[in-house]
């Protein structure tokens, strides 16, 4: 007896071994900030869309990890010799996650919507130059600009410009129905937004069976949750001054890239002193930008000269513009009889915000301005200085790409208005030759760079941190996005 229970029991324990160990199939992933809502066509925030781009939302294209326009609910396009129309030749047999077919007129209310009245979308401009969208059958969508827009199909990339179905848009910010390969599954407010698998996905299934996005604004917090594994990945990690511990950590992979976000000093312009171009410049010179990366980075992120990082086509490097110059800061406050200038920063909670207006205020305490610094959570940043420009300064990132229309807008929340860049913006818009367009986006950052309505800081970095086995993660993010689409468990 004792012989034949020793070789069940053995081959009890060769069979244990020969059963295959499954991959994990969930993952937590590290967000800084939580989102307002999640409706991404009715807020600025660049948190809902790293949790809904691709994930749950779907646009007619979509951007790709290089930048790239890629087909998505639009499985090809068409367009006519004067560059005015575009035919979209829509996917069949795709389907919200509430079950509502997805067709033209899906595509019709979405962008009809966008330019509304009514409209709550903070990137409303991107759908101006959209004259109509018409139905010629349920799977063909006509749009018909009002005049050629030659970053049309990039623009119809952005989180803003998914397709949203009229039974559920009223109810997207907290309960959010798209067509992606994730669905909304729970909000644990000020905690987590959990997705999960949508088993009737029109493509490639997820080969995650739920992602949780959880909110962690604490950088040594964020640090210890990856430590001990309680979060997999953190795609944008913000102290930068802990990735040699992580890579020192045999259990971690650190992947450091690059976005498409500025940095930016934000003024508001229609705020004196700020409408005067000398005090904006003086600020300017008064900011070692090198030295703000170093502080706030650990040296990671490209200093910039304009609203343009380096990874945007047709980058301009505008850097000596302003060089770092205490004395020269001084002369043009003293020119603008701007001496002794009080000012208030108004301070969001990422890290990039916080300790740089620590480092900024110094900086600009040796020319004799006295900044007050305002820490601020980012619901009432969206209220009082995005919404209604109710500021002084801000330091914020502007995570969006090629992003340069929002100075030629007629109302934008630092209030920057001038004809000639308007006009220049107008040109590139109707340049349908790749070199024109690339020459006027040159002419285009010059210009803001002599303007200065901003100061304009750095590129922001991505710094990634994660899990060895985690694969499938970007590298890079050329838009505001944490596409866990690819995201997968390597055994």
């Amino acid at each position: 007896m004792m012989n034949l229970t020793k070789w069940a029991l053995a081959s009890c324990l060769i069979a244990a071994s020969l059963t295959p160990v499954m991959a994990k199939d969930t993952i937590t992933v590290g967000q800084v900030l939580e989102p307002p809502g999640l409706d991404p066509t009715a807020g600025a925030a660049a948190p809902i869309r790293y949790i809904t781009y691709a994930n749950l939302f779907e646009g007619l294209v979509r951007v790709v990890e290089d930048g790239t326009v890629k087909p998505l609910l639009a499985e090809s396009w068409t367009v006519s010799d004067d560059q005015k129309s575009y035919t979209f030749k829509l996917r069949h047999g795709v389907k919200f996650h509430d079950g509502t077919p997805f067709d033209c007129s899906v595509v019709k209310f979405s962008y009809e919507r966008a330019v509304s009245a009514d409209s709550t979308n903070a990137q409303k401009g991107l759908f101006e130059p959209i004259e109509k969208t018409e139905c010629s059958d349920p799977a063909t969508a006509v749009v018909t600009l009002k005049r050629p827009a030659s970053n049309f199909l990039f623009n119809m990339a952005w989180g803003d410009a998914v397709m949203i179905a009229p039974t559920s848009a009223a109810d997207n910010k907290t309960k959010p129905v798209g067509t992606g390969p994730f669905k909304f599954k729970e909000w644990a407010k000020g905690d987590k937004v959990v997705l999960e698998k949508n088993a009737d996905y029109w493509g490639e299934p997820a080969k995650l069976s739920e992602v949780t996005f959880k909110f962690i604004s604490d950088p040594s917090a964020a640090a210890a949750a990856v430590l001990a594994g309680n979060v997999d990945a953190f795609p944008m990690f913000q102290a930068a001054e802990l990735v040699s511990q992580f890579e020192s950590d045999p259990n971690l992979q650190v992947e450091v890239g690059s976005t498409s976000g500025k940095v930016v000093l934000a003024l508001n312009n229609a705020r004196k002193p700020f409408d005067d171009v000398r005090v904006r410049q003086a600020l300017a010179h008064a900011i070692d930008r090198k030295s703000l990366v170093e502080g706030t980075y650990s040296g990671f992120g490209s200093t910039i000269g304009s609203h343009y990082s380096p990874v945007e086509p047709g980058y301009v490097d505008l850097n000596e513009t302003y060089p770092y110059d205490p004395a020269k800061a001084q002369q043009l406050l003293q020119e603008a009889g701007a001496e002794g200038l009080e000012m208030t920063i108004m301070l969001p909670p990422p890290a990039y915000a916080r300790r740089g207006g620590e480092i900024i205020a110094a900086m600009l305490s040796e020319v004799g301005v006295k900044v007050n610094l305002v820490p601020i959570e980012f619901a009432q940043w969206l209220d009082q200085v995005f919404k209604n420009s109710d500021f002084d300064a801000t330091i914020i990132a502007h995570a969006e790409a090629r992003d340069l229309d929002i100075y030629a807008r007629d109302k934008y929340y630092f209030n920057y208005q001038n004809p000639e860049y308007k006009a220049l913006y107008k040109s590139f818009t109707l340049a349908s030759k790749e070199a024109e367009q690339l020459d006027l986006v040159g002419q285009l950052q010059r210009k803001l760079a002599a303007d200065e309505p901003n100061v304009f800081l750095y590129a922001l970095p991505k710094i990634g941190v994660w899990n060895k086995k985690v694969k499938g993660l970007w590298k890079n993010m050329p838009v505001p996005a944490d596409d866990q689409t690819q995201t997968y468990w390597e055994n």
